[in-house]
């Protein structure tokens, strides 16, 4: 597959899901730091649940900072490494109010410096929260799909996003993974691909080499 077809799967993802956005819920740039965070090897489903409780209680950066760790724990048990979570909240939102004034920063190089953030979480911060295109989010959905439909080779998620960096429009470095993570939580589901469906099919690897 070319790469020049990109364009095509864009145009034709961004028509099929119009108006797609970030699943996660949140009200402000913090939250959505800590609703980043907390889907680490848990589904964004799950995480709205706990936080639509959690941003109830926890109102400021500094209700995350002084919180109690095992009341934490037990407030984000079922998204999963809720203890690493815990630690890495509450010791990022100390570091915000120490190191940053309370404000979430800005720039790549200052969020990865902060607990349980990389460049994922960071791209999505950045993104979503204060509409920056630093790079492109790549989750195990991008991953897997890009890897299929033939945009990238590799298995390493800063390589992927390189690879997607030389070829997307920057315009879609937001939102072409919200495109591609809607296509395979709907349809090029991991263990049943539905590919009847798929609107992209006649630009996919996987599916012209295989059917």
């Amino acid at each position: 597959m070319k790469n020049n077809n990109i364009d095509e799967i864009i145009k034709i993802l961004d028509e099929e899901y119009k108006g797609i956005d970030i699943a996660l819920n949140f009200s402000n740039v913090f939250e959505l730091l800590v609703a980043t965070i907390l889907s680490a090897q848990c589904t964004d489903k799950r995480v709205n649940i706990v936080t639509s409780a959690l941003f109830k209680k926890y109102k400021t950066i500094n209700d995350y900072a002084n919180a109690d760790i095992h009341e934490f724990e037990k407030d984000i048990k079922s998204t999963g490494f809720f203890r690493n979570k815990t630690k890495n909240i509450i010791a990022t939102a100390n570091i915000i109010l120490q190191q940053y004034n309370g404000i979430v920063p800005k720039t790549m190089e200052e969020l990865i410096t902060l607990k349980g953030v990389a460049r994922k979480t960071a791209n999505i911060v950045l993104g979503s929260g204060y509409g920056i295109s630093e790079g492109i989010a790549v989750d195990t959905h991008v991953i897997r799909l890009t890897n299929l439909i033939g945009l990238s080779k590799s298995s390493d998620p800063k390589t992927i996003e390189k690879d997607l960096m030389k070829i997307v429009p920057k315009q879609y470095w937001i939102k072409i993974s919200f495109l591609i993570q809607t296509l395979g939580r709907r349809i090029c589901k991991a263990r049943k691909p539905n590919h009847d469906i798929c609107p992209i099919k006649h630009l996919c690897k996987y599916y012209l080499k295989n059917y």
